[in-house]
């Protein structure tokens, strides 16, 4: 039976690298080093990724090693996809039409700072809706910096704007 490939190794191929050629991209992962992570010879490092998806124009990287590598990631946080804007957007105005409706039932059963067990229910059920919002807006955000790698957005550009809008 062949051995499943390396994650890393199948992002580095899809960039169209070679070990060389991706070393050659980033400053502080050898080329050796690269062949160790891909061959599991070493633990990979929040560092690496960072670099690695960097050099690779692969954001979601980042979010793959904290979902799937990460003891702390894989408990609290959930994986994202990339997705075409459309569909985030769609999924998005669904998840805030649905917790519109919500919002008066919600404040109901948080209105006297406990949850009872028959309110228990409903409390979960809204907080799966909110779980599904947070994560579409994390899927927005992984779509800006997949935009953002293409080149399609100008990041210094975007940056300054998020800038000023913050400092309001």
């Amino acid at each position: 039976m062949e051995k499943e490939i390396n994650y890393y190794t199948k992002i580095r191929k899809e960039a169209n690298l070679t070990q060389q050629q991706a070393s050659d991209k980033m400053q502080t992962i050898s080329e050796d080093r690269l062949a160790r992570i891909e061959t599991e010879k070493i633990h990979i490092t929040p560092d690496d990724i960072l670099e690695m998806a960097q050099a690779y124009h692969k954001p979601d990287l980042c979010n793959y090693y904290c979902t799937h590598e990460c003891p702390i990631g894989k408990k609290t946080m959930q994986s994202i996809h990339a997705q075409e804007l459309s569909s985030i957007i769609l999924q998005m105005l669904a998840s805030l039409n649905t917790i519109e409706k919500e919002k008066n039932e919600l404040i109901e059963i948080t209105a006297d700072g406990k949850i009872s067990n028959n309110e228990l229910p409903s409390f979960a059920r809204i907080q799966k809706e909110l779980d599904e919002i947070s994560n579409t807006v994390e899927t927005l955000k992984l779509w800006v910096e997949q935009t953002i790698a293409n080149g399609d957005i100008d990041e210094e550009a975007y940056k300054t704007l998020k800038q000023k809008l913050y400092k309001k």
